[in-house]
């Protein structure tokens, strides 16, 4: 009897468990641990964004009945076509292309000198300041930030007001106001990366560059400008791409005159569904060959 029971405890000691935990099974597949974890974002990435954009490619070829108005499937490039022929539309994607451009070479333009202030000359206090006021944008809901704008820059508004005290006038609404309260939004966006990349330049470069005898300016241009490109030009792709799908800006400041693409959007998303879907990829176009255009200059491999 003692044997037997020995011999088996010594079977149930020695025995394989049936059951072995996740964490083993998952650690001796890293296939499938990989699987896992990239599982979820893949299913947002593929299944909703890439899969609305297809269905938005596929939309746009379909065809409108003239005598119902109803969108029926079918395959036509004439949806396309039209973005070609009419003026208008040309003369609103080539706008819109170029207050993008604007938004972004205007916020590069103020990010470089704050960030050089921020990083190497400002007091711990003021750069808690600083951070505070650029990410202070963020903080608001984004109608909320339009309709301030629309309220600085309207007849009697604040801008105007300050303005008028010294004999002057402001912008009123139009495309140097769009182009202002899109910087306004977009703005963190390249400030954040750009401060962050001042502030990892070491600072003997700067004493370097002033004990060979280069002014300020010299050693931005040479010194500092080279080791922002990377920064620069992800700072560029959110302010560029996030101001080419804007239209709310161009419908509360813009006026009359400043249509942009997302405003055509917006008007022929009812009536005609397939021109919308076709000039949806014109903002998509737009931002592959801007990203084509930044990869030549090789700032996409250190980013």
């Amino acid at each position: 009897m003692t044997t037997t029971a020995q011999n088996r405890a010594e079977r149930t000691a020695t025995a394989v468990p049936l059951h072995r935990p996740i964490s083993t099974a998952l650690h001796k597949r890293p296939r499938v641990r990989l699987g896992a974890l990239l599982a979820l974002p893949l299913t947002w990435l593929v299944g909703l964004y890439i899969f609305s954009l297809a269905l938005l490619l596929i939309t746009a070829f379909w065809l409108v009945d003239p005598f119902t108005s109803l969108v029926r499937p079918g395959f036509t490039l004439d949806n396309f076509a039209l973005l070609f022929s009419n003026p208008a539309y040309i003369s609103t994607s080539l706008r819109t292309l170029g207050i993008a451009l604007a938004v972004t070479a205007l916020s590069a333009a103020f990010a470089i000198p704050l960030g050089i202030f921020m990083a190497k000359i400002a007091s711990p206090w003021m750069r808690a300041v600083l951070a505070v006021a650029i990410t202070l944008p963020l903080w608001a809901g984004y109608l909320v930030k339009i309709v301030a704008m629309r309220i600085t820059f309207t007849e009697e508004g604040f801008f105007n007001t300050v303005a008028g005290a010294f004999g002057l006038s402001g912008p009123g609404f139009g495309i140097p106001t769009v182009i202002i309260t899109l910087t306004y939004l977009w703005f963190p966006y390249m400030a954040l990366p750009v401060y962050t990349a001042i502030r990892q330049i070491p600072v003997n470069l700067f004493d370097a560059s002033a004990d060979l005898g280069a002014s300020g300016w010299t050693t931005i241009r040479t010194v500092v400008m080279p080791l922002l490109t990377p920064a620069l030009i992800a700072g560029s792709v959110f302010t560029f791409s996030l101001s080419l799908g804007d239209y709310l800006a161009a419908r509360f400041v813009g006026g009359a005159n400043s249509q942009m693409i997302g405003s055509i959007i917006a008007s022929n998303i009812n009536l005609n569904p397939p021109v919308a879907a076709a000039f949806s990829v014109v903002p998509i176009a737009f931002v592959v060959i801007y990203l084509l255009v930044t990869r030549r200059t090789g700032a996409l491999e250190r980013m």
